[in-house]
């Protein structure tokens, strides 16, 4: 579900991607039409009219009335981005090294909110409970009203983390160091005792109720108002200025999303699909 790692690659992973649950991808192009301008053209466009925040510190964060998703942002703004994450998720991690900064500028400007919900399979693929463990320290920040801070640390150390021992309890309590007046009795003792487990579950649970499959749709999972963002528009997750424009079209313009989305969809798709049967024959 995703384009242009190499080509042929990136059509089998169109195939047989979203089975795999966590399986990664990029490229930069989006949709446009002749007269369209597109969506990375249009995050040039006049910003919403509320004062900006300054900082993701800023954000307001809450945990939403069902218990297991976790609002950040204006909680009056009109558009709602769904992420779905599981901490050891490799492409979640390239997700959010490089096209979520999009989707925080929208909050910045109170143009959406997004809702986060954490799964942690990736225990049950890769053993150990470093998913579980992070989950539970997210909820922790939360209560602590630190949650966006710590998940930005969490994410920007993830790759080393997982190379060298995980997310134990020691090292999510090293990382929150690094987000100031985190660190206190109350976090550290919730870290410690897995006080969240029962969001943990409740959390992997809504993940998997998620969609069709009865494993969940795979993380990262990210969806713009209702509408999906898979398949041949995948790739637009891993770009900054597509993810902006993405989230700017469907804010402003959501006519655009059966206008330039799905037709680009349906190439991209078709495209793959094409290279996947030629590299198929070839073999």
């Amino acid at each position: 579900m995703k384009k242009d790692r190499a080509a042929g690659a990136a059509a089998m992973v169109v195939l047989v991607g979203v089975l795999a649950g966590c399986a990664g991808g990029r490229s930069a192009d989006g949709p446009a039409e002749a007269g369209d301008p597109g969506p990375a053209a249009t995050a040039a466009a006049p910003a919403a009219a509320a004062a900006r925040w300054t900082s993701t510190a800023s954000l307001p964060e809450r945990l939403a009335a069902d218990g297991t998703t976790i609002v950040v942002g204006d909680p009056g703004a009109r558009s709602t981005v769904r992420v779905l994450e599981d901490p050891r998720c490799p492409v979640v991690e390239e997700f959010e090294r490089t096209g979520a900064p999009g989707l925080r500028s929208g909050l910045l400007s109170r143009m959406v909110k997004a809702e986060y919900t954490f799964a942690s399979f990736k225990d049950d693929r890769l053993g150990g409970d470093g998913s579980k463990r992070a989950v539970n320290a997210l909820r922790a920040a939360l209560e602590q009203g630190k949650f966006v801070e710590y998940h930005a640390v969490l994410f920007r150390h993830q790759a080393e983390v997982e190379s060298s021992g995980g997310f134990t309890t020691e090292r999510l309590l090293q990382l929150a160091a690094k987000v100031p007046r985190l660190r206190g009795d109350a976090f550290d003792t919730a870290v410690r005792t897995m006080r969240y487990r029962a969001f943990v579950t409740a959390s992997e649970r809504a993940y998997e109720t998620t969609g069709d499959d009865p494993r969940g749709p795979g993380t990262p999972s990210v969806v713009v108002n209702g509408h999906p963002v898979e398949g041949g528009l995948y790739h637009l997750l891993f770009d900054e200025e597509a993810v902006k424009g993405l989230v700017f079209d469907l804010h402003y313009f959501p006519a655009r999303w059966e206008k330039s989305y799905l037709p680009y969809k349906a190439e991209v798709e078709a495209e793959m699909e094409a290279g996947a049967e030629a590299e198929g024959a070839a073999s």
